[in-house]
């Protein structure tokens, strides 16, 4: 089946569905209707059969959606179905928080080396993970298959972590840098700036 162009708004509500549907699963919940989901999550049941019917016919008319074989799917269309290699560059105090996150990431994503420019921090361990050196990045993408690269760096130093992963092939990029990166069209950015989240929660009050 010939996927359509996806929204970014769509592939955004996707972990939603799955992190609701994965507590679904833990309660040993066989079957969910859209109209269920949707006043969980606070969403337009239709909306919700919409996103899903861009990747396939999943529910059955009269029952919903199977709980278990629906989660497959969505793991498989976020291709969660695999192994998914991370690197963070970054040993701050961000960056340990980021790295002790590990524990709790699911569905074959992990963090799996960790990068910093500080000689001080080189060699020290992180979450079990030993610091690295930002030389030995390229060499560590190539060899262990990592996909995602995390910048948990200063802003001024953001854009050449981000030039070291475009660099060593890395295609998509969680920024955690207040700053805008320049990077080709094939790589994927998300930025994550806690800041501007706040500044836009605030118009809110």
């Amino acid at each position: 089946m010939k996927v359509p162009k996806i929204s970014e708004a769509v592939v955004k509500r996707l972990p939603v569905y799955l992190r609701y549907l994965n507590s679904l699963k833990v309660m040993n919940v066989r079957t969910v209707s859209s109209q269920q989901l949707g006043e969980a999550l606070d969403l337009n049941p239709a909306q919700i059969r919409k996103d899903l019917a861009y990747f396939g016919e999943f529910g059955r008319k009269g029952i919903g959606y199977e709980v278990n074989y629906l989660v497959e799917k969505i793991k498989s269309i976020l291709k969660l179905d695999r192994q998914v290699n991370v690197l963070l560059v970054g040993a701050g105090h961000l960056g340990h928080a980021i790295s002790n996150y590990n524990a709790y990431l699911k569905d074959n994503m992990k963090i799996i080396a960790i990068f910093d420019a500080d000689p001080m921090k080189v060699g020290k361990k992180i979450a079990n993970l030993i610091i690295q050196p930002l030389e030995e990045l390229a060499q560590a993408v190539k060899e262990k298959d990592i996909r995602i690269g995390i910048i948990a760096v200063p802003a001024d130093a953001a854009q050449s972590v981000a030039d070291h992963l475009v660099d060593a092939g890395v295609a998509g990029i969680l920024n955690f840098a207040p700053t805008n990166l320049r990077v080709p069209e094939w790589v994927r950015v998300h930025d994550a700036d806690v800041t501007m989240e706040l500044h836009s929660l605030a118009y809110y009050l």
